[in-house]
């Protein structure tokens, strides 16, 4: 006999519903923001990754299908190992269901995630077996609307300890960045 896991364990691992997906898209447009790779945005997310110590820094914007990375700051690629394959590079778009910045969005809130593998609901997502994702933290970015464009985050391929002082840190770089966006200063 088969093993079925009960049909609440399928949705742990679902992407939340983005009913603000279409406010968001037209106040991304309005700002000009989400659809092209931003040289500030690129140092942003670059001074994230050095603020917190961590492989990877981005600030997301979020699409009703995708996610679009106009800071990025990415590691360089590990050595290949003879016989096998390279480890993928994380590139400027995301499907929607990868990754964890949907969840901040949805969520309104900051997420730390130490260690991916502690919690079932993020262990099993692709960035965990495409790119190597062990920890992640994230902050939304809310405009003075009330509009989640986006978020700012760091991941790296360790479980890393973010506690208090790691959720601080982003939640105030993802409030500086918001400023920084509105008053049109990057």
């Amino acid at each position: 006999m088969r093993y079925e896991p009960p049909s609440s364990a399928g949705r742990l691992l679902l992407t939340p519903e983005d009913r603000d997906a279409p406010a968001r898209a037209r106040r991304l447009h309005l700002l000009g923001l989400g659809e092209r790779p931003e040289p500030a945005l690129d140092s942003y997310a670059a001074h994230l990754a050095d603020l917190t110590d961590a492989s990877y820094g981005m600030v997301t914007f979020l699409g009703a299908d995708g996610q679009f990375f106009a800071g990025l700051h990415v590691p360089p690629p590990p050595p290949t190992v003879p016989g096998e394959p390279p480890r993928p590079v994380l590139g400027r778009a995301l499907p929607r269901d990868h990754g964890y910045c949907p969840h901040v969005a949805v969520r309104r809130r900051a997420l730390a995630l130490e260690d991916v593998a502690d919690y079932p609901r993020f262990a099993g997502n692709p960035v965990v077996d495409e790119y190597g994702i062990r920890s992640y933290l994230g902050a939304p970015l809310i405009d003075s609307t009330g509009t989640v464009l986006g978020t700012v985050c760091v991941a790296d391929h360790a479980p890393r300890t973010w506690g208090r002082a790691g959720l601080e840190t982003i939640k105030s770089a993802a409030a500086d960045l918001m400023d920084r966006l509105e008053h049109g200063l990057v």
